[in-house]
């Protein structure tokens, strides 16, 4: 059915969710791809420098927030690369789909961040409003 297909994580159950169909999708396809964006936000760099300190220490705590669905991916066998951004989470996930050649943009419909959520409205509503191709929201 897709082919390339980007997959917005967090490291939440939704996300790891959001994985399992976007493999649904991919499965049988010929050499198929699945790019995992995960994005860092402001206030998240801050806790993280305050709670760590340690750059290394920090890249290894979010590299282990997706851990679990890399070993997803390994296990089904689908090629995948992990691309972590810094920034407000809606538009930067809209701006690497868009300058990217994706089939389909599949996420979560729930973070890890819920306060953000209710305040200033979810990531999946500005990603499936902003995005130039069809976006799969998991709930």
């Amino acid at each position: 059915m897709y082919q390339n297909i980007l997959l917005a994580a967090d490291g939440s159950d939704h996300s790891l969710r959001a994985v399992r169909h976007a493999i649904g999708l991919v499965k049988g396809e010929e050499e198929p791809h699945i790019d995992v964006i995960y994005v860092v936000d402001v206030d998240t760099s801050k806790t993280d420098v305050l709670h760590y300190g340690n750059t290394d220490v920090i890249q290894t705590k979010r590299k282990e927030k997706l851990t679990p669905m890399e070993d997803i991916l390994t296990q089904e066998n689908i090629s995948y690369d992990i691309h972590l951004k810094h920034g407000e989470p809606g538009p930067s996930i809209v701006k690497f789909a868009n300058e990217g050649s994706y089939d389909c943009v599949v996420l979560g419909s729930r973070g890890l961040n819920q306060l953000q959520t209710m305040v200033l409205g979810s990531v999946s509503h500005k990603v499936a409003k902003r995005v130039d191709c069809p976006v799969l929201i998991i709930k």
